[in-house]
């Protein structure tokens, strides 16, 4: 399993699904965890409290800010190494939909879907950097979709943001690689959380029908990938997109 002892790992939008799931995997495996969320205190607060049943809270804590804002990412960040003295992970989960067919969509559904997938990324990734490159060490993993690499009918803002999140990761790995900080991205495909449990039966059932292992994945699926890519057992690994989706793209 891997070690993430002793390091302060960020988590954007950890108050359910997969965001939740990180949070508990990487403290189970050590890391210290500061819980991002904008407006579910409640859920971040529950989130904390799972972490102390299963005996690894250690010092994480709940700090609300809103990723879509650049001064509020700023301060997110300035907030979490002022707390602990560093930063050592950071991972872009957060995130929104707002589906719609394209001649359809709006310009707040496009605008608010990119603010945050895409822009809030950007923002607190620039704000960790700084940090980071004084360390000369340093972890970014985003959390992209399978979407962003194949496309999907209705969603053309939330495939445009994760597409640009695989632009963002690879470029910023490369601007980061001389001072030790990895950048990287998973795409998970289809994964049991609340939105695909929404799902009509006919939509499952295509979606199985894409799938070479014919069953979705499970939100810890997602936080193993997370916690190799923030483990030193990747320290060779950067600019790379990981799809954790069952073989449905084989990217």
């Amino acid at each position: 399993m891997s070690d993430l002892t002793g390091k302060i790992a960020l988590v954007t939008g950890a108050t359910r699904g997969i965001g939740a799931e990180i949070a508990f995997d990487l403290g189970r495996r050590g890391a210290t965890v500061a819980v991002n969320y904008r407006g579910d205190d409640a859920g971040a607060r529950s989130v904390l409290a799972r972490l102390g049943e299963i005996g690894c809270a250690g010092d994480s804590d709940a700090f609300v800010g809103d990723v879509a804002d650049a001064a509020s990412s700023t301060a997110l960040v300035s907030a979490i190494v002022e707390r602990y003295g560093r930063l050592d992970v950071v991972v872009n989960n957060a995130g929104i939909t707002r589906d719609g067919l394209l001649v359809r969509m709006s310009d707040d559904d496009w605008d608010s879907v990119i603010t945050t997938n895409l822009s809030g990324a950007f923002f607190v990734t620039r704000a960790a950097a700084k940090f980071m490159m004084k360390q000369r060490s340093g972890a970014i993993i985003n959390i992209s979709s399978v979407v962003g690499l194949v496309g999907n009918a209705g969603q053309a803002n939330y495939a445009a943001a994760k597409a640009g999140l695989i632009g963002l990761t690879k470029s910023v790995a490369r601007e980061l690689a001389s001072r030790n900080v990895r950048v990287n991205a998973i795409a998970p495909g289809f994964i049991e959380t609340d939105m695909t449990g929404s799902l009509p039966e006919s939509a499952r059932d295509a979606a199985l029908g894409s799938i070479a292992m014919k069953r979705f994945g499970s939100p810890a699926d997602i936080a193993a990938a997370v916690a190799f890519l923030a483990s030193d057992e990747a320290t060779y690994v950067t600019g790379q997109v990981l799809a954790v989706d069952g073989g449905m793209t084989f990217a």
